[in-house]
């Protein structure tokens, strides 16, 4: 499972320092501005240490006029997708991503450097 402790960690390897981490490339909600995203669906678990991350992302997005909806999986835990060979709740989180892909507007918006 996912701590906060193993978060720390992974952060604290993956940033060269500690400004890498306010910049909206590696943490989004650092961004001033996030109008002009393409629509988004933000998927996030009960129990990860990242659920509340996630959830501000897609508020902010909704808020920047970005369509975007957060879906999350109670009772699930981060790096749920992967284990579907024991949860059936993966399933449901598999056909939930193919209809947003289905859905998406052709072509898809070009991402704003």
């Amino acid at each position: 499972m996912l701590t906060r402790e193993s978060c720390r960690w992974f952060w604290a390897n993956y940033l060269n320092s500690d400004e890498d981490g306010r910049n909206p490339y590696a943490s989004p909600l650092q961004a001033d501005d996030l109008a002009g995203l393409p629509p988004g669906l933000i998927v996030t678990a009960e129990y990860d240490p990242l659920r509340d991350e996630g959830e501000a992302y897609g508020e902010r997005l909704r808020a920047a006029g970005v369509p975007a909806r957060v879906s999350r999986y109670d009772g699930m835990i981060h790096g749920f997708l992967w284990m579907g060979g024991v949860l059936d709740r993966t399933r449901h989180l598999i056909d939930e991503i193919a209809a947003e892909v289905k859905a998406a507007p052709r072509p898809l918006p070009a991402v704003p450097v």
